[in-house]
């Protein structure tokens, strides 16, 4: 199956729009899948935070689709997915205008920066990410799947950001970028700062509808697990009849 085409919705001129919308304050980074439907856990645990950092910081926001490469896929309903996912980032009020939006495709650096820093990865290291063993245990083990945190670590030093919005469970990740930018500064010189975590006070961990355990995920194969942002009021008052629940009464929160 061949990769989705580049360009799309948001890539104009890549460089161009990152100076018209760089303004030299503190850069952030986020990025998000284009694989199953955003639900309200995206909604309040990142969109939200997303929209809100636009006041303070440079905004950095990317549809990554190379990411998504790493599991079966359809090219044209990947391609799909992608452009309703950019829509979506304007729906929930990401504007073009204050922040850098595109596909990770459409940039060849990712995958240019990505090469250099696998040079500086032991392999043993991303073997024991937690993900990486999740996920081959689901699907299989392939390159791309070991040398995701890899990827994902280009995609947030090639902007030389300050900050970078994630979950508990991107927390190793993150790390490896770190560790991986000091690497890279140790041998070639100061170039990359090292990102910071950001984590929002609330809505960083909503969890499922049909298992409180679990965080609400697009890759849960019960569609009553989540509320997505398309569903109707009907749907989600069906949903949220349906949920799990405690026996009991009081209300608590961590």
């Amino acid at each position: 199956m061949s990769p989705p085409e580049t360009g799309g919705l948001f890539f104009r001129n890549f460089e161009r729009d990152r100076k018209e919308v760089m303004t030299g304050r503190k850069r952030v980074f986020s990025g998000m899948q284009p694989t199953g439907e955003p639900h309200i856990g995206n909604l309040i645990g990142a969109f939200a935070n997303w929209v809100a950092m636009q006041e303070e910081y440079d905004t950095i926001y990317c549809v990554v689709d190379l990411h998504a490469m790493t599991a079966p896929y359809d090219p044209d309903e990947l391609r799909s997915e992608r452009t309703a996912l950019g829509r979506t980032f304007l729906a929930v009020g990401i504007d073009p205008e204050r922040s850098l939006i595109y596909h990770q495709s459409a940039v060849p650096q990712h995958l240019e920066l990505t090469w250099i820093l696998s040079t500086l990865s032991g392999i043993g290291h991303l073997e024991r990410m937690t993900q990486f063993k999740e996920k081959a245990d689901k699907a299989g083990q392939n390159l791309g799947l070991l040398a995701y945190p890899v990827l994902q670590a280009a995609d947030i030093l090639i902007h030389k950001v300050h900050a970078v919005p994630v979950g508990d469970d991107q927390t190793q990740h993150l790390e490896l970028t770190r560790d991986l930018a000091g690497r890279f500064n140790h041998r070639y010189g100061d170039e990359f700062p090292l990102p910071e975590r950001t984590t929002p006070e609330i809505g960083a961990r909503v969890m499922s509808l049909t298992d409180p355990t679990a965080k609400m995920s697009k890759s849960d194969p019960s569609p009553k697990s989540r509320i997505l942002l398309t569903d109707d009021t009907d749907q989600i008052v069906r949903k949220i009849k349906a949920a799990v629940t405690d026996t009991g009464t009081e209300v608590a929160y961590d």
